[in-house]
């Protein structure tokens, strides 16, 4: 069975969710630069706007995407028993599985 993310695929899931993560980071400084957002409920009007909602929702789909093949690698390169590394991957995608669920529910409630 061929894993789906090896190779070129891996790494182009890597550039582009670094790009995406840069880009934004880089807006969202240059946003908090020009309008100095001090209160809560001004980080929320803003996160809740227009289209941020969504490009905080790709931002964190693109930082768990990146997350994952990276930890992946080291786990593939570093774990050498398969059951073990069975495990410690099982444990990895459940555990970023639940941080972007619990990510989406925040930002879909806000």
């Amino acid at each position: 069975m061929k894993s789906v993310l090896t190779g070129l695929r891996a790494w182009t899931v890597q550039r582009v969710s670094a790009a995406y993560l840069l880009f934004f980071l880089l807006f969202a400084l240059a946003w908090v630069a020009v309008h100095h957002p001090m209160s809560e409920a001004q980080w929320r009007a803003w996160v809740t706007s227009g289209g941020m909602r969504e490009a905080t929702m790709l931002f964190f789909a693109a930082l768990l995407a990146h997350m994952w093949v990276g930890l992946r690698d080291v786990v593939l390169d570093y774990v050498k028993p398969l059951l073990v590394r069975t495990a410690v991957l099982g444990v990895l995608a459940l555990g970023l599985a639940a941080l972007g669920s619990w990510t989406a529910l925040i930002l879909i409630r806000a």
